[in-house]
């Protein structure tokens, strides 16, 4: 079969490998879509401690079981599916708490899994009992399924944000993951939806997805303009969707009294620390947290947003290209061209 396979720093080589074998208690997938993630960027350029060359990476998956192991339950042959990133092991003390994502463990498709950029992927038997793979609903597409992954880390750091009715949410980045956060933040009920970004390009591709109000933080003062659009409240919740050490600080100046923060980008290794007022934390009740992929659930709950047309999954899909392509495809997240960029193999 053909497939993408990571050799080594900006060495993505698309060759012909061997086909998964299916074993007795996994599935094999014939992948029909498969979306690019910022992460896949970073790895290509600097590599990962957990990716060992060679490796085919990709996380963002859907397509047809091809073949069933003869001891596997719930899945046949010609099932369309979409497939977690997290392979938890289901028996440590946070798989057990509920926090498969935190699982000791803790391993993923497209990292020390072979992912999917690539015409079939063996799915670890760990992920068909926990509610990792999904059978799609009629009406959502291979392409839109591939990005119920994101949409599920969205829907996680907005559950541990308790966005809920009335809210007004601010979101800083308008990369793909904070435009999902738009979406996402109006199924949860909130009033009012802010995207801020230093990008202007960005800001307006983003206008499609109606955000309340669009702030250019290159040309105006972030946290005055939020202070007066709220009245001097503050938003009640902020999601940043960046890597910025200084929107995270700058977060307890707009945030309301009990306001909730999360901090959904990471920073770069080489910056991870800020300063924080520790009594506006105080003194306001600030909840502060942080997002780490998703649970499986999430993944159930990304396709019924899409399936019941709460969140237009196609509004995120900008880019479709094959296989042989996948560079290019790289380039327009680099570039910052487009949103989500779908490779079929």
């Amino acid at each position: 079969m053909k497939a993408a396979v990571y050799e080594g720093i900006e060495k993505l080589v698309v060759k012909e490998v061997p086909k998964p074998v299916c074993g007795n208690n996994n599935i094999v997938v014939r992948v029909k879509a498969c979306a690019i993630c910022g992460t896949d960027l970073r790895i290509y350029h600097h590599g990962k401690s957990n990716v060992k060359t060679p490796q085919i990476i990709g996380h963002e998956v859907a397509g047809i079981v091809e073949e069933c192991g003869n001891r596997v339950k719930g899945f046949k042959k010609g099932d369309r599916v979409s497939v977690a990133a997290i392979v938890s092991c289901g028996k440590c003390r946070w798989c057990k708490k509920g926090h498969n994502n935190l699982c000791e463990k803790f391993s993923a498709i497209g990292y020390e899994h072979p992912g999917g950029f690539a015409e079939y992927m063996a799915v670890p038997e760990e992920m068909l009992g926990d509610g990792s793979v999904n059978i799609l609903p009629a009406n959502i597409s291979f392409h839109e399924a591939a990005i119920c992954e994101p949409c599920a880390c969205a829907i996680n750091g907005q559950e541990l944000s308790r966005v809920s009715s009335g809210d007004v949410v601010l979101i800083i980045g308008s990369g793909a993951l904070g435009c999902m956060h738009i979406a996402i933040a109006r199924s949860f009920g909130a009033s009012k939806v802010f995207l801020a970004d230093i990008n202007a390009k960005r800001l307006e591709m983003a206008s499609r997805f109606k955000a309340d109000l669009y702030i250019d933080s290159s040309k105006e003062d972030l946290v005055n303009t939020v202070l007066k659009e709220t009245n001097g409240l503050g938003a009640d919740v902020i999601i940043i969707a960046a890597p910025s050490g200084k929107a995270q600080e700058d977060s307890l100046k707009m945030i309301a009294f009990g306001g909730r923060i999360n901090f959904f980008g990471g920073l770069p290794k080489d910056k991870p620390y800020v300063t924080l007022d520790s009594n506006l934390i105080h003194y306001k009740e600030i909840f502060i947290n942080g997002t780490s992929g998703s649970l499986p659930k999430h993944n159930k709950m990304a396709l019924d947003l899409f399936s019941s047309g709460k969140v237009n999954a196609k509004n995120f899909i900008t880019h479709v290209f094959p296989l042989e392509k996948i560079l290019e495809g790289l380039q327009v997240i680099e570039k910052g061209e487009g949103f989500k960029v779908i490779i079929e193999p």
